[in-house]
């Protein structure tokens, strides 16, 4: 029996460690993978941070590069392994969470090899569960290589012929745009009408403009935080416009449907397509969570990390509070926030 479980090392789980250290209690991370910065070192090979290195600390520890730079996955995955060592944060890898439930006075914590028992848990598993594929993608010829985004490393991976992206977020758009130089005829489906904002403005870099503006710190519950969580998130750092340009790019709209080697868009049908990326996103799930509620976009209801089942806290979800919950830099204020309250919760006289 432990003070608290985390379930996640990745940004969210190693941010909340760190004050739970601060406030002296004992703690353990369970995590899926067999590393630090294993989720990272997943994505594709060119992928970096949108975020330039000031906008990336964690409590406790400087993003080690200079102001104005743009890490690599490879440097995040480095400084998540430091930031553990630097803490000696304890983590049992490979152990997959399957249930959470509630007994009594403390929680279970169920994975496919170990059972844990805790007095509270953070759920720390970040925005990134099951990957989310149009149906039609079993309609399509089994010679066609199908990638989701969360596979693709780079277009090595591709057979040679004609190459489909789908998928208009920062994801599917770096992925085009990588794919397009190559030697090959390449196809986007999805909506064309993206926003579009460039990494630096007047010699500042974007996210100094949204900090100044307040897109950064304006709360979900705010008129604003209501309307950007809303809107269509914009692309950043990509020259959508002249991507779409480019001679071997043709944009065919949505993807309606599939047989065999066709594929059906909005704009017409196309056969030779030899290779599909399917930048579509993923799907939160929460339902291994014994008894919690579920909001219509089915994340876990709560109020900034607090959830309906008391001793069970969320952190590292999209909107969690703000538009930064579940980016590397902004993660720490939402876990700050759960330090304070777990501190004046403690604090508070036993009424049993």
């Amino acid at each position: 029996m432990i003070d608290y479980i985390i379930i996640g090392a990745g940004q969210a789980g190693l941010a909340m460690a760190y004050y739970l250290k601060e406030l002296q209690k004992e703690y353990l991370i369970v995590d899926a993978n067999n590393e630090i910065g294993a989720p990272w070192l997943k994505r594709w090979d060119s992928l970096k941070l949108f975020t330039p290195s000031e906008f990336n600390h964690l409590p406790g520890k400087k993003f080690p590069h200079q102001k104005g730079y743009y890490a690599n996955k490879y440097e995040v995955a480095d400084y998540l392994k430091n930031y553990v060592e630097e803490f000696n944060i304890p983590i049992a890898f490979n152990q997959k969470v399957n249930s959470l439930r509630k007994d009594g006075e403390f929680f279970i914590v169920k994975s496919d090899t170990q059972e844990y028992r805790a007095k509270n848990v953070v759920v720390a598993t970040g925005p990134f569960h099951t990957p989310f594929t149009p149906a039609c993608h079993t309609k399509i010829d089994e010679k066609v290589v199908q990638i989701h985004s969360e596979h693709y490393k780079s277009p090595d991976q591709l057979q040679k012929g004609d190459a489909l992206v789908v998928g208009a977020g920062d994801s599917g758009v770096q992925i085009l745009d990588e794919i397009s130089n190559t030697n090959r005829n390449v196809y986007f489906s999805g909506n064309t009408n993206i926003k579009t904002l460039p990494q630096e403005i007047l010699g500042k870099t974007l996210w100094w403009w949204f900090r100044k503006v307040g897109f950064l710190t304006a709360p979900k519950y705010s008129w604003i935080g209501k309307r950007i969580s809303k809107g269509l998130q914009p692309v950043i750092g990509t020259d959508v416009k002249a991507l779409f340009n480019k001679g071997n790019v043709t944009c065919l709209g949505r993807t309606l449907d599939a047989n065999n080697s066709n594929v059906v868009f909005e704009k017409g049908t196309v056969s030779s397509i030899k290779n599909i990326i399917w930048a579509t996103g993923f799907k939160p799930n929460f339902k291994w969570i014994e008894g919690i509620e579920l909001d219509d976009t089915q994340y876990p209801k709560n109020y900034r990390g607090v959830s309906s089942i008391e001793g069970i806290y969320f952190l590292g979800i999209p909107w969690l509070y703000t538009r930064g919950s579940a980016t590397l830099g902004g993660v720490k204020k939402d876990a700050k926030y759960l330090r304070n309250y777990i501190y004046k919760k403690d604090r508070l006289p036993n009424t049993n």
